[in-house]
């Protein structure tokens, strides 16, 4: 029911009333893009930031893997032998 109500109050705007709202639109993002802009700033530096804790946890984890090789009682995890298959039952 509202939106009938105010789809009916848009219709009945005059010309001058019109033109007057288009203003303070207009008015009200011009003076909100400066924020806008902030913000984008800010989002694309929280980016970066994330991106280089990315890359600096990737190394670190790479440098750790290479200097602790797996010692001879590990198994290296690798595609599975043949006696370690699965095999479908068979009814």
């Amino acid at each position: 029911m509202e939106n009938v109500n105010q789809q009916e109050q848009e219709v009945e705007l005059t010309a001058e009333e019109l033109a007057e709202r288009k203003a303070d639109m207009l008015k009200f993002y011009t003076e909100s893009i400066p924020y806008l802009t902030a913000q984008l700033e800010y989002e694309k530096v929280l980016c970066e930031i994330d991106e280089a804790r990315f890359k600096r946890t990737s190394i670190n984890y790479q440098l750790a893997m290479m200097m602790n090789p797996p010692t001879e009682g590990e198994e290296e995890i690798d595609a599975p032998t043949p006696e370690q298959e699965r095999k479908l039952k068979t009814q």
